[in-house]
């Protein structure tokens, strides 16, 4: 039997692919290795630190690579004999639509290729890289009427829990695409953060190799951190009640100038008659915010930023 971690390339943390080694005696994926040096000034050996004066001649470890081999054959193995010992779908369950034969049960639905998978077929999807971008929910029938006919999406990102298509003008659309982004790229992160913590573990005394990982879990925070902020913006709109009488909103009431003549409007007690001014539509009651505006002409601008308690 072969431990995972001694066909782990430490750069990819991935099983190796064309192993080589290099004269400090250390082996790693054969374009691995090669990126890694076109990205640094010194030719240096990841693990170790060992510096070359010159990039040494790389030549493929052909006993790495065969036990290599040999321990996919002894996985994709293990894989079929799992494989077997599924059940097929019962009336009432969601059966695989790869399976010939005897259909098996589905454990997952891909929103993306239309499809369910039992445990054997989806393993593309966990290990493919162009796969794995995929969206995958718990199996579920009739997977094209979860489908938005309008654009061409899962009724989850764009349309009501009814499921019926609502009719959104172009900001909305836009704001709802952005947040279901940010969801996606926050738990890829926090995916790969966790894969990232177990592979360390498994690598023994790869103390370099743990310091390098713990400095990417940060950067990957802190990414976190600053998409979380953006999931705060807030579009802020003009509200017409408040208007002083010489002010004239656009239509969108995003913008606003000086008419220099007062205008004859219902006298509400929000509205602004001592000065030349407009509040903003929404309010907070809490945390901090800022606004960014742009001001044309030679009027003057006055902004309120601060903490909300």
């Amino acid at each position: 039997h072969f431990r995972v971690y001694q066909f782990l390339c430490c750069i990819c943390l991935d099983v190796f692919t064309d192993p080589v080694s290099i004269p400090c005696g250390h082996n790693f994926c054969k374009n691995c290795i090669t990126e890694y040096w076109d990205m640094n000034v010194t030719c240096q050996c990841p693990m170790c630190k060992e510096t070359f004066y010159t990039i040494p001649q790389l030549r493929v470890n052909t006993l790495l690579s065969e036990m290599v081999a040999q321990f996919k054959c002894e996985v994709q193995q293990k894989v079929s004999s799992s494989s077997s010992e599924q059940q097929a779908a019962k009336p009432g369950e969601v059966p695989c639509d790869i399976c010939t034969g005897t259909r098996l049960k589905a454990l997952k639905s891909c929103l993306v290729c239309q499809e369910s998978y039992c445990q054997t077929h989806l393993e593309p999807h966990l290990t493919k890289k162009g796969l794995k971008r995929h969206q995958l929910i718990d199996a579920v029938e009739n997977l094209e009427g979860r489908m938005c006919k309008k654009h061409d999406k899962p009724l989850e990102l764009f349309c009501n829990t009814n499921h019926t298509c609502d009719k959104y003008d172009g900001k909305k659309a836009e704001l709802e695409k952005t947040e279901a982004e940010i969801q996606q790229m926050i738990q890829k992160r926090r995916q790969k953060i966790q894969e990232i913590k177990e592979s360390v573990k498994m690598i023994k005394g790869a103390e370099t190799k743990e310091k390098q990982a713990e400095g990417l879990i940060k950067d990957l925070e802190q990414e976190i951190s600053e998409l979380m902020k953006r999931r705060s913006e807030v579009d802020v709109t003009l509200d017409p009640d408040t208007a002083n009488s010489k002010l004239i909103l656009s239509d969108d009431r995003k913008q606003v100038h000086h008419g220099d003549v007062k205008k004859k409007l219902p006298d509400n007690p929000e509205r602004i008659s001592y000065c030349v001014n407009v509040l903003g539509k929404q309010s907070f009651s809490s945390g901090r915010f800022y606004f960014e505006v742009q001001v044309k002409s030679h009027c003057v601008l006055r902004m309120v930023s601060g903490l909300c308690g």
